[in-house]
């Protein structure tokens, strides 16, 4: 069957496009979620599966260091299939994967439950947001785009707190039993409406891959690296913090959660705008604001609502460092700009993956009650290292304005 006989029209199938990228977005944020749900379930998992909260940590660095490790080279192998039976399998393999956390009965079978989609979870995001702008139409490319990059921001901002709250409601299992099944639902959907789309071309992977050898690109990926390390180092373990330092009741530590993801919002609004003056000065400035924020949080644990504005200052810089980070990266070079945002979403990884092992041995280590200390220390480390990635930038040529 030829590729012009299975690809759907934009015009002729207007309707059934859109649904089909409402499918893409909810799956998206399925995916994102299934990533991040385990932060908000680290206490519950410490205590049913009796392992330290630092060891059940390690299964965010796990899925991190997977998803860093294998997403430039799986997507790059598999992004040229056709999209609609490669997004079901992935959905397939997520509700799979989710069951089997499910009925997990000790931490290495939940480990491998960790590992199989953080495979799968690169191509989709590689891929998922391209595929929506040709199933939209030129006209109306950028609004599909946005749509499906909605529903992983919703799934980075709210994803680890409504996991909370089922799991607070269900228990874990019944968490990942619930994203189990929405995965399967969304991979049906996904058979019943969405189109065929036409197989792209090969990536000349080692062509793009150039990029690695551009001093300025490669030093704002360590970058990348540094800010999410300091970013995670507290916030793998914020359910833990506010529990035990804060005194947060277990069943309400979902709510802080979600105001945490909820203010949130703002800092991806302002992210998004600051970026468009300088992604350096940028990146410098809500670094201080992180820093601010997650060394003020245990001194403040029982200030009120001075607690609450230190908890929503961090919670503002923590995300609007995401699209700040992902422009950043993608502005320092002049081609091969999706890979660059590939090697984000990996140097993000490496970063959720060092941020996870560093809190987990900070609470071994000194305590529960050091962590925002030593993530404000990293977040320093990364605002000096800003001014030295700035002076390696090309004096021509390059989209990125440097302090």
């Amino acid at each position: 069957m030829s590729a012009a006989s299975t690809t759907a029209s934009p015009v002729d199938e207007a309707p059934r496009a859109a649904i089909s990228i409402a499918i893409l977005a909810f799956s998206a944020f399925l995916i994102v979620t299934t990533e991040f749900l385990i932060v908000g379930l680290l206490p519950a998992l410490s205590r049913d599966l009796g392992v330290s909260i630092s060891m059940a940590g390690q299964l965010v660095t796990l899925f991190a260091f997977t998803v860093m490790l294998a997403g430039p080279f799986l997507t790059a192998m598999l992004a040229h299939l056709e999209r609609k039976r490669l997004f079901i399998t992935i959905l397939l393999v997520f509700a799979a994967a989710n069951a089997l956390a499910a009925v997990a009965d000790n931490f290495w079978v939940l480990a491998i439950a960790r590992v199989i989609p953080a495979l799968a979870l690169p191509v989709f995001w590689g891929t998922a947001s391209e595929t929506a702008g040709h199933l939209a139409g030129p006209e109306h490319a950028g609004r599909a785009v946005s749509k499906v990059y909605l529903g992983i921001s919703a799934a980075m901002l709210l994803g680890i707190p409504l996991g909370t709250l089922a799991a607070d409601a269900l228990g874990w299992r019944g968490a990942f039993g619930a994203l189990a099944v929405l995965s399967l639902m969304m991979a049906v959907a996904m058979g019943v409406w969405m189109p065929h789309v036409a197989r792209t071309a090969r990536v000349d992977f080692a062509r793009q891959a150039r990029i690695f050898t551009e001093r300025f690109f490669v030093a704002n990926v360590l970058l990348s690296i540094l800010v999410f390390t300091a970013m995670f180092t507290g916030y793998t373990y914020l359910a833990d913090l506010l529990e035990r330092v804060a005194g947060v009741a277990p069943a309400h530590t979902g709510w802080w959660l979600m105001g945490f993801g909820a203010v949130g919002l703002l800092g991806n609004w302002i992210g998004g705008r600051a970026v468009d003056h300088s992604v350096l000065k940028a990146t410098a400035g809500f670094l201080v604001l992180l820093a601010i924020g997650m060394a003020a949080l245990v001194p403040l644990a029982h200030a009120g609502l001075v607690f609450c504005l230190a908890l929503a200052l961090w919670g503002i810089a923590n995300t609007a460092l995401y699209p700040v980070c992902q422009v950043r990266v993608m502005a320092s070079v002049t081609h091969a700009k999706a890979l660059a945002g590939t090697a984000n979403v990996s140097a993000a990884n490496a970063g959720i993956g060092l941020g996870a092992v560093l809190g987990g041995m900070t609470i071994d280590g000194l305590g529960v009650a050091y962590l925002g200390y030593v993530a404000a220390a990293v977040a320093v480390l990364a605002l000096l290292a800003v001014p030295v990635v700035g002076r390696l930038a090309p004096q021509t040529g390059s989209a990125v304005r440097v302090p």
